[in-house]
């Protein structure tokens, strides 16, 4: 087993949407814990790396290239499907804010709930949490005809404050640096993706959810490391 941490930055507000919103107040509301924390969902942050993976290795020049990749890809994140055998070697946890943060607040808030049960106000909520991680952006469509404001199309969705900092605990089956040709061609694989990935969460395309990702282990930033980055592409 080895253990892995992929970092995200916010460069823009972006939003984790979880396909609904709050009657009244936001159409489209973010993924978030009890606490009021927001967190991008583990599952779909392999959906992200699995699809800028694939993009890297459609683009490579050679057939016995792309054919060799995309088979250390499917071993790497599993195909629709798997067996036992054929499982994803990844586990991709839910990309969330720095646990010493979360673990401060959290023990805080448990400690204003007990207040709240013995019948005091509580000086802080996890809708006050939420609240100073986000805000509410809203938007309506244009008429292109007069440049005028189309009726009933106002939307409001709840964004995360860019420059926020995520991390998913990433873990590997194997020794990924120190295993076969095929694991360390997995790393190289993790590394390029997560260089790729630049846009996440909903709106990725109208300028929401641009994102610095990095890798990292216990000691070093993956995505730093030459060595790694070079050996994609090559054939073994």
């Amino acid at each position: 087993m080895s253990n892995y941490t992929l970092k995200i930055k916010l460069w823009s507000d972006t939003t984790f949407g979880r396909g609904d919103g709050v009657a009244g107040l936001v159409d489209q509301e973010v993924e978030h814990d009890r606490y009021g924390f927001p967190y991008l969902r583990g599952r779909t942050l392999k959906g992200l790396l699995s699809e800028e993976c694939d993009n890297l290795i459609a683009v490579l020049p050679e057939y016995s290239q792309r054919q060799h990749w995309q088979e250390i890809s499917n071993c790497l994140f599993g195909v629709p499907g798997s067996t036992l055998d054929t499982q994803a070697k990844i586990h991709v946890g839910d990309a969330c804010l720095p646990d010493d943060l979360r673990k401060a607040i959290a023990a805080q808030l448990d400690r204003e709930q007990e207040r709240q049960k013995n019948g005091h106000k509580p000086n802080l909520t996890s809708t006050d949490i939420l609240e100073s991680l986000t805000t509410i952006r809203r938007q309506t469509a244009i008429d292109p005809e007069n440049g005028a404001p189309t009726e009933h199309s106002l939307r409001s969705a709840r964004v995360i404050l860019r420059e926020l900092p995520f991390e998913s605990k990433l873990l590997f089956e194997t020794e990924l640096n120190k295993g076969s040709d095929d694991d360390k061609d997995m790393l190289a694989l993790m590394a390029v993706g997560t260089l790729a990935l630049r846009r996440i969460g909903s709106g990725r395309n109208r300028g929401r959810g641009h994102v610095q990702c990095s890798l990292h282990n216990s000691t070093n930033e993956i995505t730093k490391d030459m060595d790694s980055i070079e050996r994609f592409g090559r054939i073994r």
